[in-house]
């Protein structure tokens, strides 16, 4: 089976792939002749997910997926949330967005968190959602050099190390994109 999949970010690609394991042939924008910039102006995650899919659906007429995730911490009400990429700027620095998180939470006792990925899949003239949440907290300094995006501050539940501390196979297996994935998969396989 063929799929798009609806990014143009590298890092996620390359980490849908290793999770797919083969099982799906990933078709990337860029390989359909997608160059513009999808707008994710929706102020939830499954929004934007809903609306990259649905653009990559009604201009290229390919079944694809889309994902799009977050970073939710407790104590600032769910922020960054749905602005996660841009928490601290257009520029989608990593490091400025972390710095800003870590300054936010510098008052906070409760550094509970959760990463949040939503999937959106368009399939055969129909739409379907997966959801996929790695719960954490929000450690006090970066530490790690694997993942990307705010993976240096994020420890995942019943780890001690942050996501990017951990190798990409322990990753895999435990993140929200990781859940969310293996839903897409079970239901494309419950398909065939």
């Amino acid at each position: 089976m063929k799929l798009v999949f609806a990014s143009n970010n590298l890092n996620k690609i390359k980490e849908i792939q290793s999770i797919l394991n083969g099982s799906i042939q990933l078709l990337s924008l860029e390989e359909i002749d997608c160059y513009e910039e999808i707008p994710e102006t929706a102020d939830t995650i499954e929004g934007n997910a809903i609306l990259k899919a649905n653009y990559v659906t009604e201009k290229y007429g390919f079944d694809c997926f889309a994902d799009d995730t977050g970073l939710e911490v407790a104590s600032l009400n769910g922020e960054p949330g749905v602005y996660s990429a841009r928490y601290a700027g257009e520029q989608r620095n990593a490091d400025d967005n972390m710095n800003k998180l870590l300054d936010a939470l510098k008052d906070k006792s409760d550094r509970s968190a959760q990463f949040k990925t939503v999937i959106a899949l368009n399939l055969n003239g129909e739409q379907h959602l997966f959801t996929g949440l790695a719960k954490g907290e929000i450690t006090f300094n970066k530490a790690g050099n694997h993942g990307f995006g705010y993976d240096p501050i994020f420890q995942p539940e019943k780890y001690s190390e942050t996501f990017a501390e951990l190798s990409s196979e322990i990753k895999n297996k435990i993140s929200h994109r990781a859940k969310a994935t293996q839903q897409l998969i079970d239901f494309l396989n419950s398909t065939k």
